[in-house]
């Protein structure tokens, strides 16, 4: 046999246990093709102007770089170690280091260059998808077409071309160090056996779940005006990062095999076939691969926390639009608002027209207001309020001496806390005028061209609003125009566009201010969710990886347990509930660390926390779970074979 017929068939013999890593491997050379070809791409260049089309996607492609690095050295790493055996057979029947590197290395040159090739043609097949996909996401009118692009070819032969040299680099590296007896013993020293757990360690099961707590209740007070200065707001967010981080790792380290070893214990050792199979191993695998389990779980909630944070931008985006605009075309000028009537009137489109006169007043809002941010007066509570009459807008008249508030969002909540009654003064001249207040509602009835700062809108009396008004004070018209007929409002935004409007000028839009929003976020979404996919099929396929691993080692016992009597089907419920654990806690870990890390600042980002957050953790889930139905279908493999 020569050695080109012993590469082939050693290819032939390691396929099923290479089927996932060429899946993974051929998965992101054409996840990779497919984004670094819209780099390239000439439709793209319609993005120029609103969105930074090119500089986005360019850093997005060194991420993505990284990410698949990491993931294609680590499972190279497990498949040389998992053919130590192999290569300590070689060594025995004569064959040199060199001789097996050289045999090793075509090996992987065959199969890693096949599949990169195969990756290369999926993406350019998926590319025009993936354009609409940006294309829709962004709300850009553009055409998409099939485009090849030689120099993404390029770059991404170049990039795994590297990535391919530094994996030959681990392996020879690997072969030179080992010899025959230590390649014999790589497998079965790779994981921590059983052993009675230490004092220390039984100490520190419960420190990590202290720390994590914690980390949790810092971020639930981290805008709620505890940290008043920069400096100690940055040394809260350090603590959270170092406490969770640690808190983690310190879990899989301890407190998983304290857990389960306090559920055994209160057993007094009676384990049933399931529990053996289930929490006897997790209870010493995951402590070994408690480094691992770390930084998936870290990178999972910051992937699983952008993707939350993105999605609540976008998906806030139309909410936002009618806080800042809250009818369909907003102006501030009587003429501006004419020439578009006579436009809307030309066209046979109907509309509703609500003026509304604004002016600005200073109050006294201490009595009524908790300002969660610091103080640097006694006055801080002390503002100045846009103010318009109850007659302009639609709800209950207010008596003389009665104050509402409107237009109040997530975001003042967070910073400025209104009591539910009080009394506010609004300042006329030299003297105050006190109003009881009645309530802050949501509602926006004015632009943002009036308010300053976010702040609520003062809705008052319209014999006291006259009174203002006449003290010389300088009055602004708000024009809202809503169409009628929602149908035609895309036509009448086509008019609006199409209208000059004198500089200086105000004239808003609600549909192009959503556009505006959703052109700027929906890159930064699609990148996101291109960088989370990729991790979450890496990180999906090494923990995958580990279960192969470890369903080999386990192999014998599965032969002893058949051999007893135990069925396929007894062994595999055991091992389904092992795969729930194996899989699912480090899942829920890193869903409840993105979470806490959303929920603090979110608001800072859209209106809307719990629908995107939601959809995304959903669809991270079922993406992650078929990680966990494959590597349970490998372990009925293996128990199968078990005899």
């Amino acid at each position: 046999m020569n050695r080109t017929e012993f590469i082939l068939r050693s290819l032939k013999k390691n396929f099923s246990s290479y089927s996932l890593y060429v899946f993974a491997l051929v998965f992101s050379a054409a996840l990779y093709f497919a984004f670094v070809t819209l780099q390239y791409d000439p439709a793209l260049d319609i993005t120029e102007g609103s969105v930074k089309g090119t500089a986005a996607i360019r850093t997005g492609s060194v991420l993505l770089v990284v990410i698949v690095s990491i993931f294609l050295l680590y499972a190279n790493r497990l498949f040389i170690k998992r053919r130590s055996k192999e290569i300590g057979l070689f060594q025995l029947i004569g064959m040199t280091k060199s001789d097996i590197f050289r045999m090793i290395g075509l090996e992987s040159f065959l199969l890693y260059f096949s599949s990169l090739l195969a990756g290369i043609g999926l993406g350019f097949a998926v590319s025009k998808l993936v354009l609409l996909l940006l294309f829709r996401i962004s709300g850009i009118e553009g055409v998409a077409a099939l485009h090849f692009s030689v120099p993404a070819l390029y770059q991404t032969a170049a990039v795994f071309s590297g990535i391919f040299l530094l994996m030959l680099l681990t392996n020879y590296v690997f072969i030179r160090r080992q010899t025959i007896l230590s390649l014999f013993r790589v497998v079965s020293s790779t994981e921590d056996r059983a052993r009675r757990l230490s004092r220390l360690e039984m100490g520190l099961g419960p420190a990590g779940l202290v720390l994590i707590i914690f980390g949790y209740s810092l971020s639930d007070r981290l805008f709620d005006g505890g940290f008043t200065t920069i400096n100690t707001l940055f040394m809260a967010m350090l603590a959270i990062l170092g406490s969770v981080i640690l808190g983690t790792y310190l879990f899989y380290k301890t407190s998983v095999s304290f857990l389960t070893n306090f559920l055994r214990k209160r057993k007094k050792g009676y384990l049933t076939l399931n529990e053996v199979l289930s929490l006897c191993s997790i209870m010493f695998r995951m402590k070994s691969n408690s480094l691992l389990l770390t930084i998936i779980t870290t990178v999972s909630a910051l992937a699983i926390g952008l993707l939350c944070l993105s999605y609540i931008t976008y998906y806030s985006a139309e909410k936002i639009g009618m806080q800042q605009s809250p009818a369909h075309f907003s102006f501030t000028s009587p003429e501006s608002a004419e020439t578009f009537k006579n436009t809307l009137k030309a066209a046979g489109i109907a509309y509703e027209e609500r003026r509304i006169e604004v002016m600005t007043t200073e109050w006294d809002l201490r009595s009524i207001l908790d300002l969660n941010m610091p103080r640097t007066d006694g006055t801080s509570e002390t503002m100045i309020l846009s103010v318009i009459s109850d007659r302009s807008v639609k709800g209950p008249d207010l008596a003389p001496d009665e104050l509402k508030l409107s237009g109040y969002n997530d975001l003042m909540q967070k910073f400025m806390t209104f009591h539910k009654s009080g009394t506010a003064q609004v300042k006329d001249g030299t003297s105050s005028i006190p109003l009881r207040y009645t309530g802050l509602e949501r509602n926006f009835y004015i632009p943002y061209t009036f308010i300053g700062g976010g702040l609520p809108t003062a809705i008052i009396d319209e014999t006291l609003f006259a009174k203002l008004k006449s003290s010389d004070r300088k009055v602004d018209l708000s024009i809202g125009l809503d169409i009628l007929d929602d149908a035609k409002l895309d036509e009448a935004n086509r008019f609006f566009q199409a209208t000059s409007f004198k500089k200086g000028e105000t004239a808003e839009s609600r549909l192009e201010i959503v556009l505006s929003q959703r052109n700027q976020t929906g890159l930064i979404l699609f990148i996101v969710g291109f960088l989370g996919l990729a991790f979450l099929v890496t990180s999906g396929c090494i923990l995958y990886f580990k279960q192969m691993e470890e369903s080999e080692s386990e192999a014998p016992s599965y032969t002893i347990l058949r051999k007893l009597g135990y069925t396929s089907g007894d062994m595999t419920k055991g091992i389904a509930i092992k795969q729930l654990y194996q899989f699912g806690i480090p899942l829920a870990v890193g869903l409840l660390h993105s979470y806490f890390a959303v929920q603090s600042g979110w608001f800072l980002f859209g209106a809307e926390m719990w629908t995107p957050m939601l959809v995304v953790m959903a669809l991270y889930t079922a993406l992650y779970s078929v990680f966990g139905f494959l590597s349970l279908r490998y372990y009925g493999k293996v128990i199968r074979q078990a005899l």
